[in-house]
């Protein structure tokens, strides 16, 4: 009898980590603090990742939930994922300085459904109940757009009229997933007016795709990723929709070895919210179980940067 397969190689996901939204966010927090000072307010995490919260928390960064627990005059940052009108509304409302770390491609679909809605528009939201993103574009409007998680829900909606209907999507779903639910709003629906472009954002799509390229090819999938980051969860669903195993780690010290057991081959990658400090940490765990060699897949290049909001660009930290 052959012995069993041992771990040889780690085939790492291109692209992977950070996208240019949580470049931007984690930078807004990092330049509040070198010119304001700590304690700087952060309404919800500013990105899913427990690393990066623990970080900035530790250089005197507050996350908060409720607006009532940051004093007057305090700095406040929006997270990456965006907040409702009312959330804004009550900030201007307490005079809080604040600074706007929403993913540009998340304000896109909010400017996108505020211009629709003075148009008479209605809205179906393909997205997960609960998500601060998904809260937060809902939030827009104080009613008029409908919330559809599955195909089934589609079925169950019941819009006020359906002459003017519009389809929005949280922008970190799975790809697969999103199609499906948006195939089903067309056939009920077949007058609903479709996002100019997907909404979907560019780094969920091309994370999905170098899974689906390097899944064929490796006996386990590792997504380095925080429970709550939603874009790393769907990384993890779509290895094992493609048949191969697949185990999400906040960090290194989360590896088990009984998920390597007669493996050869690790695929690794990690969601947009993921540093690249904690894909090295679980590289070199891999190699301490037996890893001999790492190879980065072909796959697409990113150069996409977001600008930071006015006072603090690297200008204004003078």
């Amino acid at each position: 009898m052959s012995p069993p397969m041992q771990l040889q190689e780690v085939l790492l996901a291109e692209p992977r980590g950070f996208c240019a939204g949580v470049d931007r966010a984690i930078e807004i927090v990092d330049r509040a603090l070198d010119k304001f000072g700590a304690p700087i307010y952060v309404r919800h995490e500013i990105v899913h990742n427990t690393h990066v919260v623990n970080d900035l928390r530790a250089r005197g960064a507050i996350f908060i939930e409720e607006l009532s627990d940051v004093p007057p005059g305090a700095t406040l940052i929006f997270s990456a994922h965006g907040v409702s009108k009312a959330v804004q509304d009550e900030a201007q409302a307490r005079g809080f300085q604040v600074f706007d770390a929403t993913c540009p491609l998340v304000s896109k679909v909010h400017v996108e459904v505020a211009k629709l809605h003075k148009e008479g528009y209605e809205f179906l939201m393909i997205g997960h109940k609960g998500h601060p993103e998904v809260e937060g574009t809902m939030g827009q409007l104080e009613s008029g757009i409908h919330l559809v998680e599955d195909v089934a829900d589609v079925a169950r909606v019941q819009p006020a009229q359906t002459e003017k209907l519009a389809m929005v999507t949280q922008t970190t779903l799975s790809v697969d997933d999103a199609a499906e639910i948006a195939a089903a709003i067309q056939a009920r629906f077949p007058k609903v007016r479709l996002p100019k472009q997907q909404d979907i954002c560019y780094a969920t799509q091309n994370r999905q795709d170098a899974v689906k390229f390097m899944s064929p090819q490796v006996d386990v999938v590792i997504v380095v990723g925080s429970p709550t980051s939603s874009n790393s969860n769907r990384l993890a669903e779509l290895a094992r929709k493609l048949g191969v195993d697949a185990h999400m780690v906040d960090h290194a010290d989360e590896l088990q070895a009984e998920w390597l057991d007669g493996k050869a081959r690790v695929g690794l990658t990690a969601g947009a919210s993921a540093p690249d400090v904690l894909v090295q940490a679980v590289i070199t765990r891999l190699r301490a179980m037996g890893a001999v060699s790492l190879r980065t897949l072909d796959g697409v290049q990113e150069h996409t940067k977001f600008p930071l909001p006015k006072g603090l660009k690297a200008d204004s930290l003078e």
